[in-house]
């Protein structure tokens, strides 16, 4: 992280939203330009991609120094190692693939990086947020316990996710890699994930629970409130519908991290309402099968902690570190026998690890290819 805090050289970035596009320039991990705002035009190709151009336009004016690359998270499906968008939902004004990475790289001059936002929150988590703060907490410890690989989920109109693994983001060989909304939604085997760990979901189990239509149903802002107590309505449902929402992200991530085997960060809207889901989240991480005889075993090989909850977080921290003797001297090792994953939120808040890590994926990248060149 220091590294980058100290990196002088300037990404120009974009937060691409179905409505707006916001623009602006980082240095450090600080933006150092006011963000610039422009209508997305949705369904008009021309004047979508004429307002991108614009929009980074206005920001390269505004920087003190000619800026070294572009950087962004943009909506898929995408070819995003050639920067080639296919068929968005959001913006349906992009039909049959097109080039958006290579009109900038056309246009600026400079290298052009993009992104899902589930994969560059995920990095900049790894990078500058939830994977040095627990890397930290350990060393602070005295433990020398170490993490290398993260899950990033992200909770709120849909159901997305990254994977970071030896600070390297893995896309996949289809940009598709990390796609937790497409795994098995545990409570309704029928459906996917996303359809009972979102924002729709959590609105459909309040309304279901507590007898109303789905239009009347509030958002899940004011069901957390009612869920802790804070605002009238149906409590009961509102605790409900956020269980569900962590039992069915907990099933998703248990499966993910069978694989990856890493700390787990969640960020996200609907992230904000942790107290009510995260405890179902980890108690199915912790979940487990029961085999041919009848016996329960793990399903996942770690212990999962919730790293939110300060008791946890110590035994977490504290781990089972031992001395072990190297056979055949009387030299000693030190290791932690405990395994184990934590589980737990955003460092950075959702939007700021984007941008973080867009710029950090955009600086190793020029790296990377500076060092292959030589």
């Amino acid at each position: 992280m220091g590294a980058l805090e100290s990196d002088k050289r300037i990404v120009l970035t974009l937060d691409a939203g179905g409505t707006n596009f916001r623009f602006c320039a980082m240095r450090g991990l600080q933006p150092v330009t006011p963000t610039t705002a422009l209508p997305s035009c949705a369904d008009d190709l021309d004047r979508c991609l004429n307002n991108i151009i614009e929009g980074f336009e206005r920001v390269r004016r505004q920087c003190a120094r000619p800026p070294v690359a572009i950087s962004f998270a943009f909506p898929g499906p995408a070819d995003y190692e050639d920067g080639i968008i296919g068929d968005l939902p959001n913006l349906p004004a992009f039909r049959g693939g097109v080039a958006l990475g290579p009109l900038l790289e056309e246009r600026f001059g400079i290298p052009v990086f993009i992104n899902n936002d589930g994969d560059l929150f995920t990095y900049g988590e790894a990078m500058a947020g939830f994977l040095p703060y627990v890397n930290g907490l350990l060393a602070a410890a005295g433990n020398p316990k170490r993490y290398h690989n993260l899950l990033g989920v992200t909770l709120g109109t849909g159901l997305g996710g990254g994977i970071v693994r030896n600070g390297e983001l893995f896309r996949g060989d289809n940009s598709a890699a990390g796609e937790m909304w497409l795994l098995r939604n545990k409570l309704d085997p029928l459906r996917n994930a996303e359809e009972g760990a979102s924002i729709r979901a959590v609105r459909r189990v309040y309304a279901e629970r507590a007898g109303m239509a789905l239009d009347d149903a509030p958002e899940p802002k004011e069901i957390f409130a009612i869920g802790m107590g804070k605002r009238r309505g149906h409590r009961a449902a509102a605790r409900e519908a956020f269980r569900r929402l962590g039992e069915v992200a907990g099933d998703a991530m248990a499966n993910a991290l069978t694989l990856v085997d890493g700390l787990a960060v969640i960020g996200g809207g609907i992230s904000g309402a942790a107290p009510l889901f995260l405890p179902a989240l980890v108690d199915e991480l912790n979940g487990t099968y029961i085999g041919p005889d009848g016996r329960p075993f793990r399903r996942l090989i770690p212990t999962a902690f919730n790293l939110e909850d300060p008791r946890e977080r110590r035994r977490f921290v504290g781990g089972k570190v031992r001395k072990v003797r190297v056979p055949g001297t009387r030299r000693t090792v030190r290791y932690d026998a405990d395994r184990r994953i934590g589980v737990g939120l955003s460092r950075l808040g959702t939007s700021r690890a984007i941008a973080i890590g867009a710029y950090a994926f955009a600086l190793k990248a020029l790296d990377q290819n500076t060092r292959s060149s030589r």
